[in-house]
């Protein structure tokens, strides 16, 4: 199967080739991704043949299904075999490990010096190849090949999109409690690669993807305390002010389509919804009641939009068509509902909810039942979905004098895992499959 992996020129990624055929229709189970008695998939990792780059593809791939939630990754080292895609692997010996599929491979250098990469997975109950790739890129890609590999077996183990070949932005925090440094700053989903997309000079909030994983906006405070949107090319850096609004503005956030950005703009004791096309930059107003409505975010085809609003007398959770008009309430458990996000399967509604003292992330149907808390404790915000919407983000600080780390927990809440960062870290935004 060929595979393009380009990210861009400045990405340096090169057109894969082709590896032997396969015949996808004949391979092994499509799992069912439902809460109750789920066992996770056991995949063997033999390790992958070469030199230092393959012993990284190996590790990160282990590291990538372990958490995974759905995949259980096996050290196939224990077999005594190498992880040589050019044969099938002793079958009977990896179901001696339980093993339900075996990964092989290899990754070594070209004559130009490029990074040759490829794979092959087997179902150990039919013993067939049920999936196999070819990859060719620069040496410096190497992690981006394991996570590239890694979503091809997971989406051909479970039946679902993969996760791994995503980015985040997040804020960076140092300093003291009472004079912090907030730096925009971008990740890996698994917390490797990280680079400053700021220098601090500002104080940076609440950043958002676009769906073209090229942009973010986010909210920026100069030493004046003056708020201004802006939109970042991740690429070059570039930016631009979209918005100098009078009074305070709040939560911007892309479109589906990307061709608009939603907010919630501040005058005087009410706080409505705007949208601005970014090509004309007509803003146009949403909601108009002397409420405060914001932290908007639209449903995956752009028809409707959930929002945070006190209008009931205390902050819940009201979904509208996207042009505005009524809003129903959808949130009606005890406490206060805040951040709700749409998953990009446009089948739950994630939020943070206020109640007793405790900060909870949950997730309900967009009609609001359902409802189910996925995690809870002294202070959880900010969730944002995995592109696949099978698993959170979101930022948890614990009191004290420290400050916050970001989460990942799964749909179901089963796993709960810190992603690391070099600091103190806050407000992330999980962006979509890379280009």
């Amino acid at each position: 199967m060929t595979r393009l992996i380009t990210r861009r020129a400045a990405a340096g990624l090169i057109a894969g080739t082709a590896m032997a055929p396969f015949t996808p229709a004949s391979a092994g189970r499509i799992i069912e991704l439902k809460g109750g008695g789920f066992q996770p998939i056991n995949v063997a990792v033999a390790p992958f043949i070469g030199d230092e780059a393959a012993r990284t593809i190996t590790s990160v791939t282990m590291n990538n299904f372990k958490r995974s939630v759905f995949l259980k990754p096996i050290d196939g080292a224990t077999v005594g075999e190498d992880g040589s895609p050019d044969q099938t692997p002793n079958l009977d010996a990896y179901k001696g490990i339980n093993a339900q599929f075996v990964l092989t491979g290899r990754s070594q250098r070209t004559g130009d010096g490029r990074l040759k990469t490829e794979f092959r997975l087997f179902d150990v109950t039919t013993g067939e190849q049920v999936a196999g790739q070819q990859y060719v890129t620069e040496s410096a890609n190497m992690r981006r090949v394991a996570h590239l590999l890694s979503d091809a077996v997971f989406t051909r183990v479970t039946g679902e999109k993969g996760f791994f070949d995503t980015r985040v932005v997040f804020v960076d925090e140092s300093g003291s409690k009472d004079k912090r440094r907030k730096r925009l700053a971008m990740m890996d989903q698994d917390g490797a690669n990280v680079r400053y997309l700021t220098r601090g000079d500002d104080l940076v909030v609440t950043p958002r993807f676009s769906p073209s994983s090229l942009d973010v906006t986010y909210m920026a405070f100069n030493s004046d305390g003056e708020p201004k949107v802006l939109l970042m090319n991740i690429e070059s850096s570039q930016r631009e002010v979209v918005g100098n609004f009078p009074g305070m503005t709040f939560s911007p956030r892309f479109s589906p389509d990307g061709q608009k950005i939603i907010m919630s703009l501040s005058q005087g004791s009410s706080t409505n919804l705007y949208t601005m096309d970014l090509r004309s930059r007509t803003t146009t107003r949403l909601t108009d009641t002397s409420a405060i409505d914001t932290a908007p975010s639209y449903s995956p085809d752009g028809s409707r939009i959930a929002f945070e609003s006190d209008r009931g007398g205390s902050q819940q959770i009201y979904v509208m068509g996207a042009h505005g008009g009524d809003a129903k309430r959808i949130s009606f458990g005890g406490g206060r509902y805040s951040t709700p996000v749409w998953s990009p399967k446009g089948d739950y509604i994630a939020f943070t909810k206020q109640n007793g003292g405790n900060f909870s992330i949950g997730v309900m149907k967009t009609d609001g039942s359902g409802e189910r808390i996925l995690t809870e404790g002294f202070h959880n915000e900010g969730p944002t979905w995995a592109p696949n919407g099978l698993f959170l983000m979101f930022f948890r600080e614990s009191g004290g004098a420290g400050g916050p780390k970001i989460y990942m927990v799964d749909v179901f809440g089963r796993t709960e895992l810190q992603v690391p960062t070099p600091g103190y870290a806050s407000d992330p935004a999980w962006g979509p499959l890379q280009d």
